[in-house]
């Protein structure tokens, strides 16, 4: 058994990783307010870039401590502060950045007149290009029908959530202050089942929101798309009728550049279609924890979501799967054509060979012609030295023979012995 640890504990002090702490917070980092009705909820999600979130979180940093508190951690990525009778809530995602306010009602009119002391004033700040605006109201039951007239009919729905504990009402179309609508009854739900539903309707919105980018980066690379096909399809024809290096190496040339662009372009999707798949399964989530179903005779927002949303998913999988296609037959293509290439340049270099094979044999054979030649010479020259020798040595009163029969005599050991001497000088040479 372990030892106790020396402030009394009955358990050992172990050395903890540096990621605990922020696991274990990570579980409490987004607890559910506890929410009474009546009450209005503004919720604003914005687009931000790396640069965009430090500075925002600069900013907020500043504004909490102006309001006597303290700013986010560093590295944190939620907070929350008391702001004009309620609470002001921040989180960074991975692209986006959330303000969501929550504040009593002083009224009984549905969707009156915003509540003035919310954060989204003159002073306050957009980290980002503006994506989601909602304004959720969170009212108590009522039997009259005319918040009906607060939403647009031909788009309304009404859905019924908790197993029917509350119900939720929304067109999902903007109203005159650019804002979502999002009307909740509460019938039975605790104050805190009531916060857990209402961040899940305003995550249900962002979501669905940010997983519709996929679609129009999929409605932009289309064309593209396209044209690759079509250049492809051209290429591959021009293939068959191709026979010349050149012609191949030009088409091997397109061929790669028609790739790199298709790889640019995929590359840069990659993410935003990712990121799509994962808002969609979020959305889906969010909805079975909602356990959403349409309330009677009423159109449901799962349903409604699904009619847009399902078919921008795939749209986005069927560019996905074109460019994965087209990669597949650009690199066929750029295989075979590069083989075709090889192959002729392989007999080229063949036929290259082989004419210098026979260039070296024909320099071989002169070669020899003039080592044969050369002998022939430098001993005609020796023999000529050795008559002279001769000649001079008879003159001189040396005993020398006949000088005429003396050379004739040199002349076949001379031969012979320069015949020697270059063989053996080419043999050294060829052995090097």
């Amino acid at each position: 058994m372990g030892q106790g640890s020396e402030n009394g504990s009955p358990f050992p002090s172990f050395r903890p990783s540096p990621l605990r702490e922020k696991v274990l917070g990570e579980v409490h980092a987004r607890p559910f307010r506890a929410l009474t009705a009546p009450r209005t909820i503004i919720h604003y999600a914005f687009l931000t870039s790396s640069e965009e979130a430090a500075r925002d979180q600069a900013w907020l940093t500043e504004l909490c401590i102006s309001r006597g508190g303290n700013g986010p951690a560093n590295g944190a990525r939620h907070h929350t502060l008391p702001f004009g009778g309620g609470t002001l809530s921040w989180e960074q995602h991975a692209e986006f950045t959330t303000y969501t306010w929550d504040g009593a009602i002083g009224t009984d009119v549905i969707f009156g007149e915003a509540p003035a002391n919310h954060p989204f004033g003159a002073a306050f700040r957009a980290p980002g290009d503006l994506l989601v605006a909602v304004r959720l109201e969170l009212r108590a039951p009522r039997d009259s029908e005319t918040w009906r007239d607060h939403f647009d009919p031909s788009s309304l729905t009404v859905s019924e959530v908790y197993d029917g504990s509350a119900t939720v009402a929304t067109d999902f179309r903007q109203d005159r202050d650019g804002l979502t609508r999002i009307l909740m009854f509460n019938k039975n739900l605790s104050e805190v089942q009531t916060g857990a539903v209402v961040q899940r309707l305003l995550e249900v919105e962002t979501y669905r929101t940010l997983a519709m980018l996929g679609l129009f980066e999929a409605t932009r690379l289309q064309p593209e798309i396209r044209r690759f096909e079509i250049e492809l399809a051209e290429m591959t024809g021009q293939m068959k009728d191709a026979s010349a290096l050149g012609a191949n190496q030009e088409l091997l040339d397109r061929l790669s550049a028609l790739a790199a662009d298709l790889e640019a372009g995929a590359t840069a999707s990659t993410f935003r279609f990712g990121a799509s798949r994962a808002y969609d399964e979020i959305v889906k989530a969010r909805f079975e924890t909602l356990k959403e179903r349409a309330a009677p005779g009423e159109l449901s927002m799962a349903t409604f979501l699904s009619r847009r949303l399902a078919p921008a998913m795939r749209t986005c999988q069927a560019i996905e799967d074109r460019q994965a296609m087209l990669s597949r037959k650009l690199a066929r293509a750029t295989t075979l054509l590069r083989t075709r290439v090889d192959v002729e340049l392989e007999d080229q270099n063949r036929s290259l060979l082989q004419s210098m094979n026979r260039r070296a044999r024909l320099q071989l054979r002169l070669q020899q012609t003039v080592e044969g030649l050369s002998v022939a010479a430098v001993s005609y020259y020796v023999v000529g030295l050795i008559s002279y020798l001769a000649k001079a040595g008879k003159e001189a009163g040396l005993p020398v023979p006949n000088a005429s029969v003396t050379t004739g005599l040199a002349v076949p050991v001379v031969v012979l012995l320069i015949w020697w001497i270059v063989r053996r000088i080419r043999k050294q040479h060829g052995e090097h």
